[in-house]
């Protein structure tokens, strides 16, 4: 994992934990002309973009940061990994906005195994451009996958960085980004993380010791999302839960909760909460990772994942855990761990 907080899953954790944030004024100003505060990995703490892809042009600032917030979390999921280029790669990735060009490409794959020096199986690995929720419909595919004996292992994981001067000057136009004057805006943030999953007993057999459990994942589409006409009723979430729920019989004990800081998701996890608070112990716990991260984008939905299991391994978080996210259009998911 690679966050404005730690460079590693387990600093990462720990700094989340403590309630350590990593917010700061930077180059880039906004309409007001005032510096736009960001949550991002210094520079120097990143390796540059791998010199074999210098000669691709096409490579936008933005899916440079990417590449380099990525190669360093793709390594630390597989380290101790043998035969990776057996192992494919479910990969959330951002939505484009709307009516703007997707973020990346199938091509991102190959760009991604270069600068990480990680041959994983790229012919059957896969993009999912869907933004904060996008995890989880790459999570369902895993376990079909595992489920059906297609492959023993299966990488899932996200990335996304809001370090991009067009991306940021019409979230400054949308007035989504925190500001003075601007409550109900979010920090922009970036990072990577993955998760490493495996067939029952595949870990112990392989000389990995699993960190948790994933019972089960769903997701489902928002009619009423952030750029829709459509009425918002927070029906998405509630279905995305109602799929998850209705699998296993299982008590939440922690939420992971995908919120970004700003106020239109709260209204669908009311909604979803509500509307199935029998899932739900009556002193649950609820965090949400965004105060100390900012909002990490498609990169959002494996770190919850990767902290719930974190915490859940160290002792410090009630099994079971939800972590649930929604993108800025349709996709809602959510995903259940467990200490297994």
């Amino acid at each position: 994992m690679t966050t404005a907080v730690g460079l590693t899953a387990q600093t990462t954790a720990a700094s989340v934990r403590a309630g350590i944030s990593y917010f700061r004024e930077t180059a880039i100003l906004d309409r007001r002309s005032n510096p736009v505060v960001m949550a991002t990995v210094p520079d120097v703490d990143l390796p540059p973009r791998a010199r074999a892809l210098d000669a691709i042009t096409t490579l936008t600032t933005r899916q440079t940061r990417m590449l380099r917030l990525a190669g360093v979390a793709l390594r630390e999921s597989l380290g101790g990994i043998d035969r990776i280029d057996r192992i494919p790669l479910l990969l959330a990735a951002p939505e484009p906005h709307p009516g703007r060009a997707a973020v990346v490409e199938p091509r991102f794959l190959e760009q991604l195994a270069v600068q990480a020096e990680v041959r994983f199986d790229i012919q059957r690995s896969r993009v999912f451009p869907r933004g904060r929720a996008a995890v989880f419909p790459a999570l369902c595919e895993a376990l079909y996958r595992l489920a059906s004996r297609t492959d023993e292992h299966v990488l899932v994981g996200g990335v996304d960085s809001h370090v991009d001067l067009q991306l940021l000057g019409t979230l400054d136009r949308e007035e989504r980004i925190r500001a003075d004057g601007v409550p109900d805006g979010f920090i922009p943030g970036e990072g990577a993380a993955f998760l490493l999953l495996t067939s029952p007993g595949i870990g112990t057999r392989t000389g990995l010791a699993p960190l948790a459990r994933l019972e089960g994942a769903a997701f489902a589409d928002e009619p009423g999302h952030r750029y829709s006409e459509e009425i918002y009723r927070g029906d998405g979430l509630d279905l995305a839960f109602r799929r998850l729920f209705a699998a296993m019989p299982v008590t939440v004990q922690t939420v992971y909760a995908g919120f970004n800081g700003e106020n239109f998701n709260a209204k669908e996890w009311g909604v979803s909460y509500m509307r199935h608070r029998e899932r739900f112990a009556e002193d649950f716990a609820i965090e949400h990772p965004a105060d100390c991260l900012g909002d990490t984008g498609a990169a959002l939905g494996p770190m919850l994942m990767a902290l719930a299991s974190i915490g859940m391994k160290k002792g410090y978080r009630r099994s079971p855990c939800l972590a649930w996210c929604s993108s800025d259009q349709a996709e809602r998911g959510a995903a259940i761990v467990s200490r297994g």
